[in-house]
């Protein structure tokens, strides 16, 4: 595995006013998922008005209708623990089973459930997972230590084991050729993988104490990333590694989660720190902090976020028991 250090951070911090970050606002909107504290997480949806969900802590796939507020339920088998969904082009849902060491797929018209377990028993917990260029499944695997790739026709799983101990991957994109960048949230480094060789690279960030947590990805296929230990948005260019963070608004104990990216370029995230957690604007092309709106359930905690381009709109879940959309246009 080959190591890429940094070559620079920039820290830009206290340039802006709070009072008038908050004025501009975005449109929120939550619905209040029926089956108790389940906390629902990582929304996903292909069709407008038609959002697939989780239930982490009830053991469920769902979806909401925005056009009537109805919620249909999928149950899983107890203790599953599901993390991620994402939805194929076929409307099949894959989904990671966090707890029993498998990703599944759902077929939604006859409510049939298929499983394809980790081929390594220490691939116990796949995590966050993205298709590629081509429909496979980028995943990660956090505290297995592994980077997963699926080819989905046939469900042949490849895991590529991460070289520093105890990385923890977590949040994971894919780029526009198709090259998965993950963030590593037990230390300070991002990785990607070589579609082709499989081969692992990490590139290290300056300051020991960063801790990305999630990951995301601008039109030029550069990296942006939140630092949950230290409360910054940073950026990673991947062609020199040079690297550049942004204290949040709320400062280094907001415990930034939860972040998207439109196709304007503008990076969108949360910060849990805060009560209620905030929904934060962050303009990627002039380095500025654009915009603040609390999330009026509180939202405990919101963990992912996905950007739906169609209609701007970005869908989170939160530990309040919501599904939430952010109109961002």
């Amino acid at each position: 595995m080959k190591v890429v250090l940094s070559i620079a951070l920039i820290i830009l911090s206290g340039a802006w006013q709070s009072a008038a970050l908050a004025a501009d606002q975005v449109d929120i909107q939550e619905w209040v998922v029926p089956w108790g504290e389940t906390r629902p997480r990582d929304p996903y949806t292909i069709t407008e008005g038609k959002v697939w969900f989780v239930g982490q802590r009830g053991d469920y796939i769902a979806r909401l209708n925005t056009d009537n507020g109805k919620f249909t339920r999928f149950d899983l088998e107890p203790g599953v623990g599901p993390h991620t969904l994402i939805v194929d082009k076929d409307g099949q849902v894959w989904f990671a089973g966090n707890k029993k060491g498998y990703i599944g797929k759902l077929d939604p018209t006859t409510g049939t459930i298929k499983k394809y377990m980790m081929p390594d028993p220490a691939a116990r917990d796949p995590h966050t997972m993205s298709f590629d260029t081509q429909g496979d499944i980028w995943f990660t695997v956090q505290h297995g230590n592994f980077i997963g790739k699926m080819h989905t026709p046939s469900g042949e799983v490849h895991l590529i084991p991460v070289d520093t101990p105890k990385a923890r991957p977590y949040g994971l994109v894919v780029d526009s050729t198709g090259k998965p960048w993950i963030a590593l949230l037990g230390t300070n480094k991002i990785a990607t993988v070589d579609g082709h060789t499989m081969e692992a690279k990490e590139f290290v960030l300056p300051n020991l104490d960063s801790r990305p947590r999630r990951i995301g990805i601008t039109s030029d296929d550069h990296i942006w990333y939140v630092d949950y230990a230290r409360g910054a948005v940073g950026h990673l260019n991947p062609q020199n590694g040079r690297a550049e963070e942004w204290t949040t608004p709320g400062g280094t104990g907001s415990k930034p989660y939860g972040m998207a990216v439109d196709k304007k370029d503008r990076i969108w995230f949360v910060e849990t720190g805060s009560k209620p957690n905030r929904f934060v604007g962050f303009d990627s092309k002039t380095k500025k902090f654009f915009s603040i709106t609390e999330v009026e359930s509180g939202g405990g905690t919101i963990r992912n976020m996905m950007y739906y381009a169609p209609s701007q709109e970005v869908w989170f879940g939160t530990d309040t028991n919501t599904v939430g959309r952010a109109r961002v246009w």
